[in-house]
């Protein structure tokens, strides 16, 4: 089940980023939680916060902001459904396109941003600082779909 969260859900929220380490800092999520201009949609099974989105409206389009799964719920429908959810709530905002970034070496959400019909806008050279026990930086690839 998807419901949108409120700032009552803000410690479970911190508590599934901690596991899920989507790069969502407390100060965003409470910021996320507190904004008319946001949506943070949480996937919910048997009573648990399991996964969950961040969609910002702006002016003519939507930005999915971030998106969590517990590493052990991974790869079972949730980020699907959570997408779904997310373009549900861009299209009731009456949203042109629905934008995001991701690093390119998450080749895992790269796939379900892609299933989800999502296709490559651009690159944002080195804006990444490098994952944990690599040197450098890393791309951001720059992805939409029409909505």
């Amino acid at each position: 089940m998807i419901t949108e969260l409120n700032v009552e859900h803000l410690a479970l929220l911190i508590a599934l980023e901690r596991q899920a380490q989507s790069g969502t800092s407390d100060t965003q999520m409470l910021a996320a939680l507190g904004s008319q201009d946001t949506c943070v949609l949480g996937w919910w099974q048997d009573e648990q916060l399991l996964g969950y989105a961040i969609v910002a409206r702006l002016p003519f389009e939507a930005e999915l902001q971030a998106i969590g799964v517990l590493p052990e719920r991974r790869q079972s429908g949730a980020g699907l459904a959570l997408m779904e959810a997310v373009f549900t709530t861009a299209q009731g905002w009456s949203s042109e396109r629905l934008l995001l970034e991701v690093r390119v070496g998450n080749l895992s959400a790269i796939r379900l941003y892609q299933r989800c019909g999502f296709s490559e806008d651009g690159r944002r050279k080195g804006y990444y600082p490098a994952a944990k026990g690599v040197a450098g930086r890393e791309d951001a690839l720059l992805m939409s779909q029409i909505l």
